[in-house]
């Protein structure tokens, strides 16, 4: 018996639809997909439409345009891998003036989004008006000579925040902004909008696409939104390996992992941290035969779960389904999505995607 990561292609191929409901969209695939896997993600968007992706890393953008020699793949992060950008044809955020005086001339020909950073403040040109001289630089250039200014783009750090003013703020500024540069300058892609903002909103006026992450992945933004907005194709699930009967002060486990107040019926599950169950998750349930048991231990490589005479060796016991979601237990503070997406270790996880 093997603990193992599933995924469900048809549901996952499904929920892109649904959460696109037919808007332009450039997908994220960063970090191999969100650990879904880059080859099968990019191949799924293709077959729901999508032709526009990206990522933060060059390697992956290379492996995209491998995948997808049509699309456009939009790399977020700067590099300085000039000769990799023009062979294959990426795209490349352009982060600030410094940036563009120090790479000037090796930047002759890259398709470029300029980056407005807002109130994320993690990368990006601090105001409008440095994206204006940097325009007016490269058009000074002779055209041999000039990148090539294709899109501009923001992220917003605040769209699922509800309580604070933030997000209005950072979206007032991007769009005052973008309307000035609008009226000096025409760009083919326009994109600010992550998962968060796309369902709040929908596609603002005059961008190009939304560009949408954990969401098309089976996973809620924040926790007001209906679970029916996204569909989980995940499922991770382990096994009943052996039931143990504690007594009263008894433990089990390494230094007193889980010591029983009363008779106990433990079952010992072949999964734990070192496949990447964060130990904020082993403090809820998981399910065994459609019914919610308490996790009591986690160990490298199992787990001691509290069960009645229902539970039986052999039994599957799920850690995450479209049924006890990622989500949910982002909510409940174990960890952002994609941080228990990131942290499921795939070298000891059997997997399978049916």
């Amino acid at each position: 018996m093997t603990a193992t990561w599933t995924l469900d292609s048809q549901v996952f191929k499904d929920n892109i639809k649904h959460v696109m409901q037919g808007q332009p969209v450039m997908a994220v695939v960063k970090n191999n997909a969100y650990h879904y896997g880059l080859d099968f993600a990019v191949e799924a968007f293709m077959s729901a439409g999508i032709d526009t992706f990206s990522t933060t890393v060059l390697h992956e953008a290379v492996r995209v345009r491998e995948l997808a020699p049509d699309a456009t793949v939009f790399l977020m992060n700067p590099s300085t891998e000039f000769d990799v950008l023009k062979a294959n044809s990426i795209h490349m955020t352009l982060p600030s003036l410094d940036f563009y005086m120090t790479h000037q001339k090796d930047l002759a020909g890259i398709n470029v989004h300029l980056e407005f950073e807002n109130l994320l403040h993690r990368s990006g040109f601090k105001t409008f008006d440095e994206m204006k001289q940097v325009i007016e630089l490269n058009q000074e250039q002779g055209e041999e000579h000039q990148m090539k200014i294709v899109g501009i783009w923001t992220h917003f750090g605040y769209a699922d925040e509800f309580e604070v003013p933030d997000y209005d703020i950072e979206k007032e500024a991007w769009l005052n902004g973008l309307e000035d540069m609008l009226t000096l300058y025409h760009f083919d892609y326009i994109h600010a909008q992550n998962s968060a903002s796309f369902v709040r909103d929908g596609l603002f006026d005059q961008h190009t696409h939304a560009r949408p992450g954990i969401i098309l992945y089976g996973s809620r933004p924040y926790s007001s939104l209906s679970t029916d907005v996204t569909v989980q194709s995940l499922t991770v699930s382990a096994n009943v390996i052996q039931i143990r009967t504690l007594e009263a002060g008894e433990s089990a486990g390494y230094s007193f992992a889980y010591t029983a107040d009363k008779r106990s019926r433990i079952a010992v599950i072949d999964i734990g941290y070192g496949d990447g169950i964060l130990r904020t998750r082993s403090k809820h349930d998981c399910v065994i035969n459609g019914r919610r048991y308490p996790i009591r231990a986690l160990m490298m490589s199992h787990l001691f779960v509290e069960v009645d005479e229902a539970v039986k060796p052999g039994d599957t016991v799920i850690l995450y389904s479209n049924d006890i979601r990622i989500d949910e237990h982002t909510f409940k503070g174990v960890g952002a999505n994609s941080e228990q997406l990131s942290a499921l270790n795939h070298h000891s996880l059997k997997k399978e995607i049916i």
